[in-house]
């Protein structure tokens, strides 16, 4: 999807962005906010996430977890997936600006249809390895992985357990753990 381009309506740039109070997401210049704060159960399945990923990648050198932080695609793009994995140092301290390899993406009633249509476009667009958007309501999480470019489903994992390859390591990921 091509940046949206509209006379009638703001186009934001990072500089607005990170002078705007409360929690938001920049994506092609269109502001979205992220209120209200995330309920506990999306909280609980984030931390248990968290939690499962710091211990398979304990012993990779390459990759680490991460709670949300500022992913800068563009000027006019800036993202907070709520939970990720990178495999690279970042550059800056405020915000990683190089595609996370796995992206974890929790559904929420305020937040469904941009985790499900345009971040899932934005990701795939961006070479994300794996995105995996989790339906706290069903206890399903919808696994994807790129292939030639376009996300391929490789499950929905409720009780399963899935491997994920990655450059320099490999781990497996027990969606049994963290409903």
């Amino acid at each position: 999807m091509l940046a949206i381009k509209n006379k009638y309506l703001p186009n934001y740039t990072y500089d607005d962005y990170v002078l705007w109070e409360g929690n938001w997401e920049l994506i092609y210049g269109v502001p979205y906010a992220m209120a209200p704060a995330p309920m506990i159960k999306h909280q609980a399945i984030s931390n248990k996430i968290a939690w499962q990923l710091q211990d398979v990648l304990q012993k990779c050198e390459t990759c680490q977890a991460l709670l949300p932080i500022d992913w800068k695609v563009d000027e006019t793009t800036t993202v907070q997936p709520d939970n990720l994995v990178i495999c690279h140092t970042p550059q800056e301290e405020a915000y990683i600006n190089k595609a996370p390899k796995v992206i974890f993406e929790i559904l929420s009633k305020s937040t469904a249809m941009v985790d499900k249509n345009l971040k899932y476009e934005l990701y795939e667009r961006e070479g994300v390895a794996y995105y995996i958007i989790v339906d706290p309501k069903e206890s399903i999480a919808k696994v994807y992985m790129l292939k030639e470019g376009r996300y391929i489903k490789v499950c929905d994992a409720h009780e399963e357990r899935v491997e994920f390859a990655l450059e320099g390591c490999a781990f497996g990921f027990d969606f049994s753990k963290i409903w």
